[in-house]
């Protein structure tokens, strides 16, 4: 194979890889935010059946910082043309 070509498909498959990495990041991410979410939920509510160890505004603001990485996911899958649905 010539150098120009393996690098060309070299290139071709880090494209592909960077944009399976970035689907899955999201999807993992997009998971453990939402558990955290229904957590703080069911904390506000009352109905969280165990106590945080760790400070409820805390884990209020690591919700935030993660939807709003969510958002940074998201637009630039809109930027770069990566469908995140797996």
């Amino acid at each position: 194979m010539k150098t120009g070509a393996l690098l060309q498909r070299l290139y071709k498959e880090d494209i592909v890889d960077y944009k399976e990495r970035m689907k899955n990041e999201y999807a993992e991410l997009k998971d453990k935010y939402n558990k955290l979410h229904r957590m703080l939920v069911k904390y506000d509510a009352g109905k969280l059946e165990f106590t945080p160890t760790c400070p409820i505004q805390l884990l209020r603001d690591q919700a935030s910082v993660m939807g709003r990485y969510l958002y940074i996911l998201e637009t630039r899958a809109v930027i770069e043309g990566v469908d995140l649905e797996l």
